[in-house]
């Protein structure tokens, strides 16, 4: 009996060993660190995962399209596998009447028969509507997460364990009463919502939400319109309406919009603020609000998502409904309407400000003010600089008209005896002349006719010392330097009057010799003459210091081009080619007596009138100073 025991014991070891080994086994494989269990995960992440996201209105369809592409890009920042992201799209939510969606149902079928998405995501309420309706035929095991779709379009009674549902919560009377808290003024707003079913289920929604402020608003509804007469309505709205954008993929005549361009269009028309629930159609065409925010409820699809494709089962998978975000709004239309940003809730976030021209173009700024300042210094410099000049040209005036002065005054020094012998010549004829009278009239009977000459020949010579002493004061007067329009042979012809006695004296013959026509120039005619007047007597004081031989001066005018020319010449010893150059330089002199100012007063005088004065040697013998004065056009 022992003996079958030991035999019973030897056939049951094996068995043991076998489970023993079997356990050690399971309980490796369950080690944190063994090869065998991460090789199924390391296989598991390089497997891509199939996502079938399914639109209820299409791809480039607005506000959902904004949600779709959201929870792409969350995908890709949260996802651990590679992901192969599948975009179908159940057009017939886009029409007033829905046609059949078998068709839609068996291509889906056929596409995905035998290989089932990992995961199906539905976008709207339309989309989760469809896949719950066809889950038992499309995709019965697969699990699925219904986003983007209002609490109230739930299917409650239609969901399983397989499914996980991401809802959002409308809440139309805080979005109007938004609308009353910033535009107090608000007596009616006009509601723009399309006509499919689905925008007719919310037009009921809202007017069943809006109920408490009946009395306060005018409610004016746009979903019987085309939306051609919903833009031209918009247009004309009367003060105190204000638009609010609800949706319009379809409108009363079945047309189609995209919610963006269908917007858009409205905006540039109506002459109204547009209020909106939806965040994809904020910024450009809405004033803001409380609004749903796409991040969040694509964030939470995302987490949902993953969550399962981990493996953790889509009923554990649950959130509450995602509200309103904490309102904000677009400053640009804040500023167009006239919205104080007082009048915006506690926590509001105003974007798209426009920064400060000085925020935006600081640099710029600051250069352009800089290169101001450089110019206004500049300019301010240069202003200065010039009045400095004009006072200096002032004061340079003055004091040339005063040495002028004085030049005259010596000049006419040299002039006393020729002046005292024209003066004298005539007061001594009209001496004779008066004495001869008397003693005709002492006579019995006096010649009346011979009387009558004599009177005339005193009026002659009266007349002829008045010259004399008209052109003297008017050499010596004392006046600023003052420019005129002049004829310029009659002024070199009585500063060639003054002279004339003192040519006389000196043996020396002066000849002018006028151009025959008109040299109108301007210009300071006392000046002129004084110019002259130094010239002509430099000339004789070289004839004379000379001796004997030819002596004479000559003065000419002519015209040159548009310049007029005045020459003088003499027959004097000429001028050293090595003074040419310094005739005209203050102080230099030949003279045993000068005080070598004469020529360098006259080259100042003929520079203030803009002209020149040129000194040379004539090859005949004797100087040549010829000034040239640009003539009046």
């Amino acid at each position: 009996m022992s003996g079958r025991v030991i035999i019973a014991s030897v056939k049951l070891w094996p068995a043991r060993a076998v489970l023993l080994c079997l356990g050690l086994l399971l309980a490796v494989c369950t080690l944190p660190g063994s090869v065998s269990a991460v090789e199924p995960d390391a296989t598991a992440r390089n497997e891509p995962k199939r996502v079938l996201m399914l639109h209820s209105f299409g791809r480039e369809f607005r506000p959902w399209s904004e949600y779709a592409r959201s929870i792409e890009l969350e995908f890709e920042r949260q996802s651990p596998w590679p992901l192969d992201i599948q975009e179908h799209t159940l057009l017939t939510a886009r029409f007033n009447g829905p046609g059949p969606e078998a068709p839609f149902v068996e291509y889906l079928a056929s596409l995905y028969q035998g290989e089932p998405p990992d995961i199906v995501l539905s976008v709207g309420a339309p989309a989760a509507r469809f896949v719950q309706r066809y889950r038992g035929k499309l995709f019965p095991n697969t699990p699925m997460v219904l986003t983007v779709v209002e609490q109230r379009m739930v299917n409650r009674f239609d969901l399983t364990d397989n499914d996980a549902v991401v809802a959002v919560r409308n809440d139309f009377l805080a979005a109007f009463e938004n609308i009353l808290q910033v535009l107090p003024d608000t007596k009616a707003i006009a509601v723009v919502i399309g006509a499919s079913p689905l925008e007719k289920f919310w037009a009921d929604e809202v007017k069943r939400e809006l109920k408490p402020l009946e009395g306060r608003l005018v409610l004016t509804w746009y979903s019987d319109l085309s939306f051609d007469e919903i833009l031209k309505r918009a247009s004309t709205l009367p003060p105190h309406t204000v638009l609010f954008w609800g949706l319009m993929s379809v409108d009363a005549t079945g047309i189609v919009h995209e919610g963006d361009i269908a917007l858009r269009n409205l905006h540039a028309v109506a002459n109204a603020p547009i209020f909106s629930y939806q965040e994809p159609f904020f910024g450009g065409s809405t004033v803001g609000g409380p609004m749903h925010s796409v991040a969040e409820t694509s964030a939470k699809t995302v987490s949902a998502a993953i969550r399962i494709l981990g493996g953790e089962k889509p009923a554990n998978v649950k959130y509450d409904p995602i509200g309103f975000a904490p309102p904000k709004y677009d400053w640009r239309e804040l500023q167009r309407w006239g919205i104080s940003e007082s009048r915006l809730p506690p926590g509001s976030e105003v974007l798209f400000r426009e920064a400060p021209l000085w925020e935006m173009y600081r640099w710029q700024m600051l250069l352009i003010a800089a290169v101001i300042l450089v110019q206004a210094g500049l300019i301010s410099g240069l202003l200065h600089e010039r009045r400095r000049r004009q006072i200096a040209e002032i004061e340079s005036r003055q004091r040339l008209a005063e040495l002028a002065h004085v030049n005259r005054y010596s000049a006419v020094g040299e002039l006393t005896t020729s002046i005292a012998h024209e003066l004298n010549q005539p007061l001594g004829s009209i001496l004779t002349n008066a004495e001869t009278a008397e003693l005709m009239l002492k006579a019995a009977s006096p010649d009346i006719n011979e009387i009558r000459q004599i009177l005339a020949d005193i009026r002659r010579d009266d007349q002829r010392a008045s010259e004399v002493i008209r052109r003297l004061r008017s050499v010596l007067k004392k006046t600023p330097f003052e420019i005129q329009d002049i004829e310029l042979n009659e002024t070199v012809r009585e500063a060639i009057g003054l002279v004339t006695a003192v040519a006389d004296g000196r043996r020396i013959t002066l000849t002018y010799m006028p151009v025959l026509a008109d040299l109108h120039v301007r210009g300071d005619p006392v000046q002129l003459q004084q110019v002259v007047l130094n010239l002509i007597i430099n000339a004789m004081d070289a004839i004379s210091d000379a001796g004997t031989g030819k002596r004479e001066v000559s003065v000419s005018t002519l015209r040159a081009g548009n310049q007029a020319e005045i020459r003088v010449a003499d027959t004097g010893p000429g001028i050293d080619a090595a003074d040419l150059a310094n005739v005209f330089n203050p102080f230099f002199t030949t003279k045993p007596e000068g005080m070598g100012m004469g020529l360098a007063i006259a080259k100042t005088i003929i520079e203030a009138h803009h002209g020149t004065i040129a000194a040379s040697y004539q090859p005949a013998g004797g100087a040549l100073f010829t000034i040239r004065l640009p003539i009046i056009r």
